[in-house]
């Protein structure tokens, strides 16, 4: 299958560069497939940044990336509208958001009004700047990294832009014998910025497009409305998986079937998809009347929703 060869050439070219990550990097490549936008949190140093760089570097696609601080402006991501005394009308200069791909490293260091300005983008794949709009050119996926919520000067995501991302992922740290493996060849490994391209622009779209022909059959559609049911009648969350969060798992798990070899979903694509698509969507219970979401929290919730409901054969 020519689609498996060239997915697995772009997940061995980001493993070359990316080491001990396998889970995480498959799920960004499935992200990918399935026209989403993913978010990585984890503390500093743990390669989030390098994982964006690497994917973004094995495809022939345009790259921004927009470094988040505290007085970054909306208009520093969309562009700006400068007057032009010559032509006597006013000229749109374009941000980085008109990229195919985006990096929003650090993205929870901004004020909720900055991270807003991305939701537009995310959702409808355009941007309005002075009551204009801007078609975004496919394929476009963000990628944002953001420190634990503890970390100071870190804001946390308003609901609204969490449900817009796809997948979490959370890096964790390198097992022992990864980790020596990168202390030992860290000298000789090429960069992440280094990569060169294993698809093109063309082949991304390609992907996509065959990602919607994958098959779902009606009995694994309810099992994923068994799941999100479950989390709405959960006495352990206070906000389950809203219908968006059905569609998105659905086509994340078309993502990750195609992406093993195969044109049709099987159950385990959707229970290994279950806690990434879903842990953030969702808001733990609490005594205190605080409902405070973390996806670090709710994971074990999703996880032991997913192994209570009957798998269909």
């Amino acid at each position: 299958m020519k689609s498996h060869r060239s997915l697995e050439a772009l997940r061995r070219n980001i493993e070359s560069v990316i080491i001990g990550k396998s889970e995480p990097i498959e799920l960004a490549v499935i992200t990918l497939l399935a026209r989403g936008h993913l978010l990585i949190e984890d503390v500093p140093g743990v390669g989030k940044t390098s994982l964006a760089y690497a994917l973004a570097q094995s495809l022939s696609l345009s790259f921004k990336r927009i470094q988040f601080t505290n007085d970054i402006l909306p208009t520093d991501i969309t562009g700006v509208s400068i007057y032009n005394q010559k032509e006597n009308r006013f000229h749109f200069n374009k941000g980085p958001i008109f990229s195919n791909l985006v990096l929003a490293d650090e993205i929870n260091r901004s004020s909720p009004r900055t991270q807003s300005e991305l939701l537009e983008a995310m959702n409808e794949n355009q941007i309005t700047v002075d009551n204009t709009t801007y078609e975004l050119e496919p394929p476009f996926m963000v990628i944002a990294t953001q420190n634990p919520i503890e970390s100071h000067g870190a804001f946390p995501l308003p609901e609204s832009q969490m449900d817009r991302f796809m997948m979490y992922v959370s890096m964790g740290y390198p097992a022992e014998a990864d980790e020596r493996r990168l202390l030992r060849t860290f000298s000789t490994r090429p960069a992440a910025r280094e990569l060169k391209p294993v698809l093109t622009k063309a082949d991304v779209i390609d992907l996509q497009k065959q990602v919607d022909q994958v098959k779902i059959e009606p009995v694994l559609t309810d099992y994923v409305l068994s799941l999100i049911t479950a989390s709405r009648q959960s006495k352990h969350l206070s906000l389950g998986v809203s219908p968006r969060g059905g569609l998105i798992l659905q086509q994340a798990a078309r993502a990750r079937a195609l992406l093993h070899g195969r044109t049709y979903c099987i159950p385990d694509d959707i229970k290994q998809l279950a806690v990434p698509v879903l842990c953030h969507r969702v808001i733990p219970e609490s005594r205190h009347g605080a409902h405070k979401r973390s996806a670090a929290d709710t994971a074990p919730i999703i996880l032991d929703i997913v192994e209570n409901q009957e798998v269909p054969v």
